[in-house]
């Protein structure tokens, strides 16, 4: 069950019918998240992965980090707080995520208790950031429908591996995104227009026109 449903209808949390437009917050449209993480040898080097779309299946940004030696299921929170966080963060107050992790998706629903005093940390920390949004909802999908947010928490396992990478603090998670983000935009009178946050200055971008 969602723990802060959706309303079912209203004009304010409507999907933008037209290509083009910002959508900068949750007046305008909502996140849709695909979460994944895992660890190979439970624990071993573990890692996580966010696909990030808007309501209209947009694509926003992708997040994947190497956590170092841990849990699949400290790896599943992780990838969940990356997602929390990067809305909060951009000014989004309502957020659906996919996850093929049941345990946890049945945990953040209030169906499972926390037993585990290491997700019971983590676990408290993604209910406070829920408690920021206006609504969220975290559904259960099989991994096959998965496939996206599982490669990219597997690629951050294998950059890990290669570099050896430090283990990553779980206070740190979802801070930056170890894979460049794919940021929308829309060219207005000559002048492309990014959806979203504002990029800071300086920062490089590679143009790639799509059909709209």
């Amino acid at each position: 069950m969602p723990i802060r449903p959706f309303p079912d209808k209203s004009s304010r949390y409507r999907s933008q019918e037209f290509i083009g437009a910002p959508i900068t917050s949750l007046d305008q449209g909502y996140l849709v998240t695909y979460i994944d993480g895992g660890a190979r040898g439970n624990p071993g080097p573990a890692g996580y992965g966010v696909v990030i779309e808007d309501e209209l299946g947009r694509p926003v940004a992708e997040l994947s980090e190497f956590l170092g030696r841990q849990t699949n299921n400290y790896a599943e929170y992780s990838g969940l707080l990356a997602a929390l966080n990067y809305a909060l963060r951009h000014g989004f107050k309502a957020l659906k995520v996919i996850s093929d992790s049941e345990l946890m998706v049945k945990q953040i629903s209030g169906d499972y208790k926390v037993s585990s005093p290491t997700l019971k940390e983590l676990h408290s920390r993604a209910m406070k950031l829920i408690d920021q949004l206006d609504y969220f909802d975290i559904r259960h999908v099989l991994r096959e429908k998965n496939r996206q947010a599982d490669r990219l928490a597997n690629l951050a396992m294998d950059r890990g591996i290669a570099k050896k990478a430090p283990a990553v603090s779980a206070t740190d998670v979802g801070g930056v995104a170890s894979v460049s983000p794919e940021i929308n935009g829309v060219v207005r009178d000559g002048v492309i227009h990014f959806m979203g946050a504002a990029l800071p200055d300086g920062t490089l971008v590679k143009v790639r026109t799509v059909k709209s």
